[in-house]
């Protein structure tokens, strides 16, 4: 049930977020922040925190935006599992490098590689002690339903949002290495042969933990993951050229397939009320860039911005605030998909062409000075709107 709860309490909620992720959780902990009542709709309502089992080797690179956010409701993790991101090193396959600094911004860290799971664990107590969430295992009835289900949502398909998908022909394999040597604070990637591999470091500043997320066709996943442990390694040091030296295998191999997906509406009504979707219920994105999490919480930001400074005479289901949500949205998801999507296409294409303008490209970037400080500082989460606790009042 989370929060505690009042049995004087008569009041029709307000909000009924379906989705209990990171996503979901944080929306709810802003919105009951903004005395809004919050049914929260998770897989196991009687779990305080999320339920045990296999290690989740997933692990998200959060930008400053998203640190706030999180710090905001108090559940930024320690250090040790939200390692700063100091320097990333970009390298093509024939020559070209990029590498970004956190000295060139006017911030501590780059970004910072989170553990989900210690995240989650964090937004799980978080909501169990607030007293306008309650947590329930089916929907509530409330002035506006918000969609957390992640990319393959229920709700979507019952209200009939199309979904337009393009899939990328490769899937993300996933795991978690330690290094012989330390990461030194430093995110690695590799474009070679149509493959994208990251090391994020993990472990805190002084760690050798590394979470991999490596983009493969679906072919060389299966192959990756019929490796015995130390054949798996091997393949690993190959390809990230023994920048780390040794690799030991620290988690399970996990593999997904990888697309770029949009809802075609993300506001509306149903018979049950006003509905927004937010999260991988409305978007998906290739991990290259590591914005798919941060894309999730820019929509929290959004919807609550919104909602808290709504005239006062408005409902948090009017269907103007919430096409405004949406149209905001949908503009900062283009533009943010449409260069990760090029990205992708640019360094999967086998032509020899191809692969001579996209190097030429990446060591003409590295110099071009104000454009790279302009795209870190994007990334970064630095040229957004400012946190939902400021603005005016919107009419």
């Amino acid at each position: 049930m989370g929060g505690f709860y009042n049995p004087g309490m008569t009041r029709p909620f307000d909000i009924c977020i379906r989705g209990a992720g990171i996503v979901g959780r944080t929306l709810a902990l802003h919105l009951a922040g903004k005395q809004l009542r919050v049914a929260l709709v998770a897989a196991d309502a009687h779990a305080p925190v999320p339920p045990s089992g296999e290690a989740d080797v997933r692990a998200y690179a959060l930008n400053l935006a998203s640190r706030q956010l999180l710090e905001a409701v108090r559940c930024w993790p320690d250090e040790a599992d939200a390692t700063p991101v100091l320097a990333m090193q970009v390298h093509g396959d024939d020559g070209g490098e990029v590498a970004f600094d956190a000295t060139e911004t006017a911030s501590e860290a780059l970004n910072w590689i989170a553990d989900v799971p210690v995240l989650e664990a964090r937004l799980a107590q978080a909501v169990r002690f607030q007293p306008l969430i309650e947590i329930f295992d089916s929907p509530q009835p409330a002035t506006l339903t918000v969609v957390c289900e992640g990319r393959a949502s229920a709700s979507r398909q019952e209200w009939g949002v199309q979904w337009d998908v393009t899939p990328y022909g490769q899937w993300a394999l996933a795991t978690r290495v330690q290094c012989a040597t330390p990461h030194g604070q430093i995110a690695r990637q590799w474009f070679s042969k149509g493959e994208i591999l990251a090391f994020l470091p993990m472990g805190g500043p002084q760690g050798n933990l590394c979470a991999i997320v490596w983009s493969v066709s679906p072919e060389r996943a299966k192959s990756l993951q019929d490796l015995s442990d130390d054949g798996f390694c091997q393949a690993l040091e190959a390809a990230s050229h023994g920048a780390l030296g040794a690799l030991a295998l620290g988690s399970a191999r996990k593999v997904w397939p990888l697309q770029q997906a949009v809802a075609r509406r993300w506001s509306g009504s149903s018979p049950q009320g006003a509905w927004v979707l937010a999260g991988d219920a409305a978007h998906n994105m290739h991990p290259l860039a590591g914005q798919g999490l941060n894309m999730g919480l820019a929509d929290v930001a959004e919807l609550v911005d919104v909602l808290e400074h709504r005239a006062y005479w408005r409902s948090v289901g009017d269907s103007r605030l919430l096409r405004q949500y949406e149209r905001a949205r949908k503009a900062d998801f283009s533009v943010m998909g449409q260069a990760n999507d090029a990205l992708q296409q640019l360094f999967t294409h086998p032509h020899p062409a191809v692969q001579a303008m996209r190097n030429w490209g990446m060591n003409r970037f590295e110099d071009s000075g104000p454009i790279k400080q302009w795209v870190a500082r994007r990334a970064m989460g630095m040229l957004g709107k400012p946190t939902p606790t400021q603005g005016k009042q919107r009419t």
